[in-house]
């Protein structure tokens, strides 16, 4: 099973693991992989070779005001009409 990348993922685990293993100076591995320093001194202080997630904990509308989506849901169960999947 492959790995899913986000779309600006420059680094694979392979990539997290040589980080974190290899004695290379910062500059020297940053320069190696194509990466940013800051890349390199994140994935040293992890723990996992895992992307953590990002991006909002919570999902809201772009469009709609908190009130107006609360009377759309309203009208959707009134009308029975199907459950929109995000």
């Amino acid at each position: 099973m492959g790995q899913v990348l986000h779309g600006s993922a420059k680094t694979t685990h392979a990539i997290r693991g040589e980080l974190q293993r290899s004695q290379a100076s910062v500059a020297q591995l940053a320069k190696r992989f194509g990466i940013n320093e800051k890349t390199v001194l994140k994935w040293r202080k992890r723990q996992s070779v895992e992307d953590m997630p990002m991006g909002p904990k919570e999902r809201r509308s772009t469009v709609l005001s908190p009130m107006e989506e609360a009377a759309i849901v309203a009208l959707r169960v009134q009308a029975r009409l199907p459950r929109i999947s995000r």
